[in-house]
């Protein structure tokens, strides 16, 4: 494993994804370029809200700046690994990147009951997400297989190896489904940096800041194809990814998982609310 500037374009042959109905996706492999991919199709409404809505409004109102775009390939598949401070950062670099990225979102935005659980779940598959299961363990290992289909049929796969959003602004440690994803497949991880999404969205914020947000790409990390059950080995090319993002971000790293930390935080609240009620009680 080495860095490298150089990004070998590779297509790995697999049957095509069966999640888009063929009405639903545009043959061209770029949005905004039409840029063709080999094997791969973007879902029109993914398309038209990344040219006519979506694009268009980021770009007038935050002002994205990005330094680096150019180690991303122009074609074939890689991996994308990303800081995670925001629930933005899936809009600001699918939007900024020229050619459409597949991530992996988390398994709740597709398990939802009733009406708004089958709107939401259509409308992230069409918005190019793939379920994930934070979990852990063998649930984990199988969602990652809907990635790996991704990336044999020649698309970019973004993917967030802290898992969840940092909790603090600070960088947590990686899980390392990013680097099993690469070794199994030979592809190139490219690491990313994004800067400032949690000034504009905060956890627990819906309406955005308007600020100005950045996006840097680092030079790609090349990986051999290897033994994916060598976990020291998964572990250290997923501390190298995890590196590479923190000096392109700047951030303090953390060597503890951020669905821990959340974990901690989310019991003292609990506490504190449990605490506070009871205190009205004791007084009576």
């Amino acid at each position: 494993m080495r860095g490298s500037s150089r990004v070998e374009k590779r297509t790995l042959k697999l049957e095509p994804s069966r999640e888009h109905p063929r009405w639903l996706v545009s043959p061209h492999g770029g949005c905004g370029t039409a840029q063709r991919q080999q094997g791969a199709q973007t879902p029109v409404f993914y398309w038209f809200a990344k040219t006519f809505v979506v694009g268009p409004l980021a770009r007038l109102f935050f002002r994205p700046w990005v330094r680096g775009m150019h180690h991303i390939p122009a074609e074939g598949a890689a991996i994308i690994a990303s800081n995670h401070l925001s629930v933005s950062d899936s809009i600001f670099l699918p939007v900024m990147v020229p050619r459409p990225i597949s991530f992996l979102a988390k398994r709740e935005y597709f398990t939802g009951k009733g009406l708004k659980g089958a709107l939401k779940r259509r409308f992230f598959l069409l918005a190019n997400q793939l379920p994930m299961d934070r979990a852990g363990g063998e649930a984990s290992l199988k969602s990652l297989e809907a990635g790996e289909v991704a990336l044999r049929e020649g698309r970019l796969l973004g993917i967030y190896p802290e898992g969840t959003r940092s909790p603090d602004g600070r960088m947590y440690r990686g899980k390392i489904g990013v680097a099993r994803l690469a070794i199994e497949t030979g592809l190139p991880i490219i690491p990313v940096a994004m800067i400032g999404t949690d000034k504009v969205q905060p956890i627990g914020k819906v309406i955005p800041h308007l600020r100005r947000v950045g996006i840097i790409v680092g030079e790609p990390i090349e990986v051999a194809k290897g033994d994916i059950q060598n976990r020291a080995a998964l572990r250290e090319l997923t501390d190298r990814v995890m590196r590479d993002i923190q000096r392109l971000s700047g951030q303090e790293y953390v060597d503890r998982y951020a669905a821990d930390v959340k974990a901690e935080i989310a019991a003292r609240a609990e506490a504190a609310k449990t605490a506070a009620s009871a205190k009205p009680a004791q007084e009576d």
